[in-house]
């Protein structure tokens, strides 16, 4: 999973992958049958290991502002740990992907976009409870929200510091809407 996050799909060699494991060629084979079902599988492991700040926090019992306030802090901090490779792979995974890999690109291409629709059903959730005015579709704001953690990922793998981009999530929670904001006729009459 590391070799893929910190070098992509194309770029992780069966020499890296078989150094990593300590596996010889044909025991990877017979283990995961090819390079794009081990990637596949890593891509399943990181899911279930590297993305729970995300779930927490579009989970988390709270108003929708702190729910995007830990949602994009979350982002700063697991994109920059000490001792894992920088960013996101889903993001980072296809950035260099050939025609010859466009069945893995569709792959990470359907994981971002289940994280937006994910994100988009949270802020659907604030406005139907009321906690998040109406202004900007939840679809686009989801968008943004998806851009800029997209952003963030692409930020760490460059050797922005977990600092850089939490300032990076404190300038895009500027543009959500404040709470009660547009809710109707103020309680000073």
């Amino acid at each position: 999973m590391h070799l893929f996050w910190e070098h992509g799909y194309e770029a992780t060699s069966l020499a890296m992958l078989r150094e990593a494991m300590g596996l010889t060629p044909p025991q990877i084979y017979n283990a995961f049958t090819d390079k794009e079902t081990l990637f596949r599988k890593a891509l399943t492991r990181y899911h279930e290991t590297e993305i729970g700040f995300a779930l927490e926090a579009l989970s988390a019992p709270v108003p929708t502002r702190e729910a995007i306030r830990r949602l994009l802090l979350g982002a700063a901090e697991a994109y920059s740990r000490p001792g894992k490779p920088g960013g996101c792979l889903f993001v980072s995974g296809a950035l260099a992907a050939s025609p010859q890999a466009q069945a893995i690109a569709d792959e990470l291409k359907a994981y971002r976009k289940a994280s937006e629709a994910a994100i988009a059903q949270r802020l659907a959730k604030g406005r139907a409870m009321g906690d998040l005015p109406e202004g900007p579709s939840v679809e686009g704001f989801a968008k943004y929200i998806a851009g800029v953690m997209n952003g963030m990922s692409i930020q760490a793998r460059d050797g922005a510091s977990a600092e850089e981009l939490r300032i990076m999530a404190q300038t895009a929670l500027a543009a959500l809407p404040a709470e009660g904001q547009n809710r109707g006729a103020s309680s000073k009459e």
